[in-house]
């Protein structure tokens, strides 16, 4: 059953929302069922601080989710996805940029690697895309930083990621 989520943003001043963003988002498994996560570095105006972040990026106009999906993996990662299942939804706010996040959350595969593409302004924060163990990628997210956009990614993913464990271990023969 998916899970639904709704988180606000306590560490930047609410003024208003101004646009809404339809995000999609792999708990990615490479070859050794090892999690793909990035390490995102930011020096911006959201904040200077390095945190992990799972792959996936927005919705473009008349995309369906996993068309998108599909789309963001190939872009960030170089890689061609099986969708296994849906995980769930996540609403989270960047009150920065006046923005609400709507993150759909989707437990994928990878079929096959080829070459990413970097292909929108926020890859440039990427700095490494790796796997780990479910526990390990559990423990990075649980121990970033409590504060500024790492403390809104770990809100967003850790519940994710701790589901996807849950999944994974259903899925076990």
């Amino acid at each position: 059953m998916p899970i639904f989520l709704k988180f606000n943003d306590d560490q930047y001043p609410f003024s208003n929302v101004k646009e809404v963003r339809k995000v999609v988002r792999a708990i990615l498994l490479d070859e050794e069922n090892k999690v793909i996560l990035h390490t995102i570095t930011r020096d911006d105006r959201f904040c200077n601080q390095t945190y992990f972040e799972t792959p996936g990026g927005g919705v473009d106009e008349g995309e369906t989710f996993k068309v998108a999906l599909k789309r963001e993996i190939q872009e960030e990662v170089g890689a061609e996805i099986q969708i296994i299942t849906y995980i769930g939804q996540v609403i989270d706010f960047y009150n920065l940029i006046n923005r609400k996040n709507i993150n759909h959350y989707y437990l994928c595969k990878i079929k096959r690697r080829g070459n990413k593409h970097f292909a929108s302004a926020g890859d440039q924060f990427i700095k490494e895309t790796r796997g780990y163990e479910i526990n390990e990628a559990i423990h990075l997210m649980s121990n970033q930083e409590d504060a500024l956009v790492s403390k809104l990614v770990k809100q967003r993913e850790l519940p994710i990621l701790m589901e996807a464990k849950n999944i994974l271990t259903m899925l076990k023969p």
